[in-house]
């Protein structure tokens, strides 16, 4: 009796036992079932991520180089806090030297910041990996129109490879010119700039930047709209190309006009007798230009104690060269001008003085300057300030004065 109670027993206990372990083999079965799914999902997420990152990454890096594939048509339709609007291209080799060392178009969405960053860059390797030819940048720092724009065109023919263009702008201006001149898309993102302010030096450090982009730049001038060209563009090239110093005005004027506008607060990193004067017309060699546009601790005193009334343009690379690079400085200036008037603005020189004495003048006055180890009659280059009325009379002595 007792055997069959055990009998019965163990029965019921392989009733209930069955479901249980049949229960435990669906759980143990949709357990791998989901862990299965589970692993794949990672590694398909995984998989899709890392395209999505090269995706990305690819699309960064084209809007870094690619400068040339920029939507807008102009800086009015495509400025907005200094930057610009970008389209990427698929079909360029945006990683090419050709797009790295020359760019094609000038706009971009860099900062000032970021760009002074960019352009502060200097290859390590002393030789370089293509054949280079040092080019000429002429910066045309403007409120608007190029009056002399025929002239310069005329100047520059024929020497293509030799020289770029930059041309600054107030915003929103978009400079008219046909699409075969030489200054098509040659405007830089730009911004306001007033007057004896530090934003006149922003522009100037502005325009070095961009043209520092451009690897084969090697010398760097500063040009007005109403500055023009008094020697050929051989001429130019060569007497700038060939020196070994640059060109920017810098004299220790002790009068109220240079020394007086001197603010103690530079101290202890700027002293008076560091503290010197120039025009802001200057030309300079790429090794100084990277060194200006890299500063930040001496420019930030300007922008803080070189107010109104210090003209900060006039003040600013004249002491930081004096402070810095005095031996690589020639002291002078290449763009003749006239102050024989007084007051605070030079004198404007129009159709009725135009005459081929007076250019003559201006290339060689018999005065000799020094050059190099030596000393040369051609001391200007350029000449400043000239009214839109010149034109047609200085276009009449480019052959047979000016030579081009």
């Amino acid at each position: 009796m007792n055997m069959a109670r055990n009998r019965g027993d163990k029965e019921e206990l392989d009733k209930t036992t069955a479901p249980s372990i049949r229960e435990s083999s669906v759980s143990i079965t949709r357990f791998v079932t989901c862990l299965v799914v589970f692993v794949a999902g990672v590694v398909i997420g995984l998989i899709s991520g890392s395209h999505v990152d090269r995706y990305f990454t690819a699309r960064t890096a084209r809007s870094f180089y690619r400068t040339n594939a920029i939507v807008a048509s102009s800086p009015t339709n495509s400025m907005l806090n200094n930057r610009t609007t970008i389209a990427y291209c698929e079909t360029v080799d945006c990683l090419s030297m050709d797009n790295i060392l020359h760019p094609k178009e000038l706009l971009h969405s860099l900062s000032d910041e970021e760009l002074f960053w960019r352009a502060s860059m200097v290859p390590k390797v002393e030789e370089y990996p293509y054949r280079r030819v040092p080019k000429v940048a002429f910066m045309f720092l403007t409120r608007g129109p190029l009056p002399f724009l025929p002239l310069w065109e005329r100047f520059f023919q024929g020497h293509e490879g030799l020289f770029s263009i930059y041309v600054h702008t107030i915003p929103g201006y978009h400079l008219d010119v046909s699409t075969d001149s030489i200054f098509h898309g040659r405007q830089i993102p730009s911004q306001k700039v007033s007057w004896g302010s530090i934003s006149l030096a922003d522009a100037e450090k502005r325009l070095l930047a961009n043209a520092l982009l451009d690897f084969s730049n090697e010398r760097f001038v500063l040009l007005s709209e109403s500055c023009i060209p008094v020697y050929n563009f051989q001429t130019v090239y060569k007497y700038l190309t060939q020196s070994v110093q640059s060109f920017v005005e810098s004299y220790d004027d002790p009068s109220r006009y240079g020394r007086g506008r001197y603010s103690r607060r530079m101290l202890p990193d700027i002293r008076l007798h560091q503290w010197r004067k120039g025009s802001q017309w200057f030309e300079l060699n790429r090794v100084l230009a990277v060194n200006l546009i890299s500063d930040s601790q001496y420019y930030s005193l300007f922008r803080k104690y070189c107010k109104p009334s210090c003209y900060p343009d006039e003040h600013y690379f004249a002491t930081y060269l004096n402070m810095f690079h005095p031996t690589l400085n020639s002291n002078r200036t290449v763009t003749w001008v006239d102050w024989s008037l007084g007051g605070p603005h030079p004198a404007t020189f129009g159709r009725e003085n135009i005459t081929v004495s007076f250019i003559q003048n201006i290339r060689n006055n018999g005065t000799q300057c020094s050059y190099n180890s030596g000393k040369t009659y051609i001391c200007y280059l350029f000449a400043r300030k000239f009214a839109p009325s010149a034109l047609e009379p200085l276009l009449n002595l480019t052959k047979t004065v000016m030579k081009f």
